[in-house]
């Protein structure tokens, strides 16, 4: 027994292809594409037409370009195994000028992206000067030995978060940094920016090629104001029942005696915990059984306390997520990130089940 995540692939495959809009996407598949499965996914935007994608991993974009012998696959963190890169065809992030002139002779050939480090300050260049720097140094070179300045890119900080003014300010200095460099007259096959958020409040940007999107591709809105039917989740998590008890007023249970009810109460103990990567805020708010809410009131590590009433059997099923409880629904109500939540999701202990137009496989 235990949880189960179940997989509605060809609604999958619909939100990917209505949450593009139509533009060129990279689809971020980065920590086992947000944890539905690395292959699974990959697959799946191929079949929507997605042909570019990006992550954090060597490991990961090998298993792509298995998958994939003629996508663009990017490598967003600097990369040092460069003859890993060249053999497959690998874009990579170029992450400062200083890496640019320790690695130039072994960048030749190479499709890098220039990065932006922008308010987010992960990592990239702070400044145009040293990209407009870069660019020049390439050209001065014979063509045989430069890299293949091939994408330039940032990324938002803060486009989450709407009743924050920096969106407005790191948008700004992207803009005018990318105006500075495209003064050049380089021209990028790639200038991506912008996340599921940005492309929320603004639509592709003028110039910019593709979209890089992460959690609108897996049917969660960026924000909970948005219609809910332009980003359907296709996953759902449930667990079974283990026991149905009665526990009398005052009478606690769970770690610590966490649950004690003020009078008697009927009680289910769900067959899921925090040890499957349910997250302990997420415990704060209703499941659902048979289309009714009740409430969590503890969470072990392998087990959910939910109190219930006389309709609820022991063959019922218990919702964590689904339809009627979207991830980003307990996003709004501050249980975490809707990648969070997702990432939390512990694949080694949930079963794992993907329907699709023949039925069920695993």
């Amino acid at each position: 027994m235990g949880g189960t995540l179940i997989i509605d692939r060809a609604q999958f495959i619909r939100t990917a292809k209505a949450s593009s809009g139509g533009k060129n996407v990279i689809a971020v598949v980065k920590n086992n594409a947000y944890n539905y499965g690395l292959k699974f996914s990959v697959s799946a935007f191929l079949e929507a037409g997605i042909h570019s994608f990006a992550t954090t991993s060597m490991d990961e974009a090998l298993t792509i370009r298995e998958m994939a012998p003629d996508a663009m696959i990017f490598l967003m963190n600097p990369t040092y195994d460069l003859e890993m890169v060249r053999r497959n065809d690998f874009h990579i992030t170029l992450p400062s000028l200083e890496y640019y002139y320790k690695y130039r002779d072994d960048l030749t050939g190479i499709s890098i992206h220039l990065e932006y480090a922008g308010l987010f300050n992960r990592s990239g260049f702070e400044d145009a000067s040293d990209m407009v720097e870069v660019i020049n140094d390439a050209y001065a070179l014979p063509p045989h030995a430069r890299a293949d300045i091939a994408g330039i890119w940032t990324h938002f900080g803060y486009a989450d978060e709407l009743d924050m003014q920096e969106y407005e300010v790191e948008r700004k200095m992207w803009l005018d940094l990318l105006s500075t460099v495209m003064n050049t007259g380089h021209t990028f096959k790639y200038i991506h920016a912008q996340n599921s958020a940005s492309y929320a409040r603004d639509g592709l940007f003028e110039h910019h090629t593709h979209l890089r999107l992460g959690i609108a591709l897996y049917g969660s809105r960026p924000y909970a104001t948005l219609p809910a039917s332009d980003y359907e989740q296709s996953m759902t998590l449930k667990a079974p029942i283990v026991q149905l008890r009665h526990l009398r007023a005052s009478q606690k249970c769970g770690y610590g005696g966490s649950y004690e009810p003020h009078e008697d109460a009927s009680i289910a103990v769900v067959d899921i915990g925090y040890g499957d990567g349910i997250l302990r805020k997420r415990a704060e708010f209703d499941c659902m059984i048979n289309g009714r809410r009740y409430p969590i009131k503890a969470l072990m590590m392998s087990h959910m306390i939910v109190e219930v009433d006389e309709c609820v059997d022991m063959e019922d099923e218990v919702i964590l997520y689904g339809n009627d409880l979207r991830i980003d629904e307990f996003t709004a109500l501050g249980v975490g990130a809707n990648s969070e939540q997702l990432g939390a999701l512990n694949y080694n202990s949930l079963k794992k089940v993907i329907i699709n137009d023949t039925g069920v496989y695993q």
